[in-house]
């Protein structure tokens, strides 16, 4: 008797697979309309059982960290690890505030330095590349940014509907339009438009359009697409970084423009650059980036993965 093979249907957001997303949604909901403090030290809880209960996530920030920072290593590697799980777990707890509370104080926190340059290179009339690393606090300043600039943004495709529902509306309160990474009609007409396309590009998307360049002296696939389009359109480049300050519970962008040169048309120099200027911003703080991520799991020919 023939065997038929049926693949299984993707869910959707009524699926009972995504029942328990819509629980931790209603959960970061409440969760929300708490004192600012107390729904980030939630977060930070969470981040501390996610490095107790996610192994998989820990083996790779614990690799990851001992790659980029080698030098470090025993109780203060564990340390670092932990600090990162908990900078997670307060990220993830001010996405949720700023898409599921608005009312929220959280973008009255944000402090910019170096919004000139933006406002100078959005004057030139050929859009603007603004590059970023994926920081923990990666969306925390769309509500203060946003304030001064209309932007665009760039993001991925989730498989879970219900997150992918969740980050569309939630940036969608914020950014002109939300652009799916693949899509590069799109963010070519965003520029050439004249638009602010906000473009975390520093995680490992696989062989295709990536070159090896080195991140901490450890060669990484990155993508050449920032450059390319930056030429394309001869755009102009600004560079965000941006970290958290739990003392005085505030959050600090600072905005630069790219080197003098940048791109350069050579597509390893160019991402050796932008791997440099993540680098650095990493350097300053370096529990509050998104170890996490497998950045290294594309390896060059005959170079085993390291996970």
């Amino acid at each position: 008797m023939e065997t038929v093979s049926r693949k299984r249907a993707a869910p959707t957001t009524r699926s009972p697979r995504v029942w328990g997303t819509w629980a931790a949604v209603g959960f970061a909901w409440l969760v929300t309309r708490l004192p600012l403090k107390l729904a980030l030290d939630t977060g930070r809880a969470l981040g501390w059982a996610a490095y107790h209960l996610s192994a998989g996530r820990r083996h790779i920030a614990r690799v990851n960290l001992s790659l980029c920072f080698p030098e470090v290593g025993g109780a203060e590697r564990e340390r670092r690890l932990k600090q990162v799980f908990q900078h997670v777990g307060a990220g993830a707890m001010e996405a949720a505030i700023t898409w599921l509370n608005p009312n929220s104080p959280l973008g009255k926190r944000v402090q910019i330095e170096g919004l000139e340059h933006l406002r100078n290179a959005h004057a030139q009339g050929r859009g603007v590349l603004l590059l970023g690393g994926h920081f923990t606090c990666l969306d925390t300043f769309s509500p203060a940014l946003t304030q001064h600039v209309d932007m665009d943004v760039m993001y991925r495709r989730s498989k879970n509907p219900v997150w992918d529902w969740l980050q569309l509306r939630g940036r969608r309160r914020y950014y002109g339009a939300v652009i799916e990474r693949s899509d590069v009609r799109a963010l070519l007409r965003a520029l050439k438009a004249g638009h602010i396309v906000w473009y975390a590009a520093d995680q490992d998307y696989g062989p295709k359009h990536s070159v090896f360049a080195p991140f901490f002296g450890v060669p990484a696939a990155t993508i050449t697409t920032p450059s390319r389009l930056a030429q394309f359109n001869e755009s102009p480049v600004v560079f965000l970084e941006i970290y958290r300050d739990w003392h005085t519970l505030a959050w600090h962008v600072t905005l630069r423009p790219a080197p003098p040169g940048y791109p350069t048309g050579d597509e390893v120099a160019d991402a050796t650059r932008a791997n440099e200027l993540v680098e650095e911003a990493v350097a300053r703080h370096p529990d509050q980036y998104l170890w996490i991520h497998r950045r290294f799991k594309t390896r060059p020919q005959g170079e085993v993965r390291p996970y």
